[in-house]
C-alpha cells in the first residue's frame, strides 16, 4: 500500500463485508479504508470490528475509519485497530486531544463546521499525516447541496491552507456518490485539484483507475515542467517560454513531475 501521505485514491469498504477486503486491495487503489462508521449499523459494530482486526492480523495493510469520538464505539475501535492499521481515519474529527490520544498515523475526516473552523489545530497534532474532507455530512449541517462547489469553497480552501501551513500533505477530497458517472468524477477531481487537493476518497473500485488518470498531469504539463527545470538548473532567475522562472515556478514544476512519476 502506498504511503498515506502520498496516496491518490483511498477506497472505502464496509467493515461488514470481509469478502470484499481482498478485492479492494487488488483494485489498484493506493489505500483501502475499512469502514467501521457510516457503512455499519449499530448492531453490527462489534462484528465488523472483529472482521477488520482478523484481516489486519493476517498481515494485510489498510486504513481503518473509526467511529467519531464521543460515540459508544470510538474507544473500542481505537483500542482494536491502533497499531494494526496503517492509519486511523477519525470520523467527524473536531478536537485535537481526541486525535493526540491515538497512537500511530492519523487522518482526521473533517465533516462538521467545527472541524472546518479548527482544522489548523487538527493538522498541528503530531500524529496527523493529512486531512480528508467529508463534504456530504458537512453540507447537511450547513444546509447546502453537497454538489454546490460555491457553498463548499471556503471549507475546501480551509483544508488546503491549513495543510500547507502545517507542513502536511495536500488534503483528500470527498467522495463522488454517482460512482458509475466517470465524467462527474473527473469534473469533481479537476475542481479539487485546482484548489490544492491531492487525493480522492472512492466508494467503488471502478472509480480508482479513472481517478488516477484524472490526477495524472498531461503531456503538455510534463513537457513544460521539464523545460522549466532545465532552464532553472543554474539556480539563478531565468526565463522559459517568456515566463520568469524563480523558486515558486521550480517548485510547481517539481510537483508536476512527482505527480507524473518522475
Amino acid at each position: 500500500m502506498t504511503d498515506i501521505a502520498t496516496a491518490r485514491t483511498l477506497l472505502f469498504v464496509p467493515g461488514t463485508r470481509p469478502e470484499r477486503f481482498a478485492k479492494a486491495a487488488a483494485s489498484g487503489a493506493d489505500a483501502v479504508v475499512l469502514d467501521l462508521e457510516d457503512a455499519v449499523a449499530a448492531e453490527d459494530k462489534a462484528a465488523a470490528r472483529a472482521e477488520v482486526v482478523a484481516w489486519l492480523d493476517q498481515g494485510n495493510a489498510a486504513v481503518v475509519r473509526v467511529n467519531a469520538a464521543g460515540t459508544p464505539w470510538h474507544e473500542d475501535d481505537v483500542r482494536a485497530v491502533a497499531g494494526r492499521a496503517s492509519a486511523v481515519m477519525v470520523a467527524k474529527a473536531e478536537r485535537p486531544d481526541d486525535l493526540a490520544a491515538i497512537p500511530g498515523p492519523v487522518v482526521p475526516l473533517v465533516e462538521t463546521a467545527t472541524g472546518v473552523l479548527d482544522v489548523r489545530a487538527l493538522c498541528a497534532v503530531p500524529g496527523v499525516v493529512r486531512v480528508a474532507l467529508g463534504h456530504i455530512d458537512l453540507a447537511a449541517e450547513l444546509g447546502v447541496a453537497p454538489d454546490s462547489r460555491e457553498a463548499l469553497l471556503l471549507s475546501r480552501s480551509a483544508l488546503v491552507v491549513a495543510s500547507a501551513a502545517s507542513g502536511r500533505a495536500g488534503p483528500v477530497d470527498g467522495v463522488t456518490t454517482a460512482f458509475g458517472d466517470h465524467d462527474a468524477l473527473r469534473s469533481d477531481l479537476a475542481h479539487a485539484l485546482g484548489l490544492g487537493f491531492t487525493g480522492k476518497l472512492c466508494i467503488h473500485p471502478g472509480q480508482v483507475a479513472p481517478a488516477h488518470a484524472a490526477m495524472a498531469p498531461g503531456a503538455d504539463e510534463v513537457a513544460w515542467a521539464r523545460g522549466v527545470l532545465a532552464a532553472g538548473a543554474s539556480g539563478s532567475v531565468t526565463v522559459y517560454n517568456g515566463q520568469m522562472v524563480d523558486r515558486p515556478v521550480l517548485l510547481r514544476a517539481n510537483g508536476i513531475l512527482r505527480r507524473a512519476g518522475g
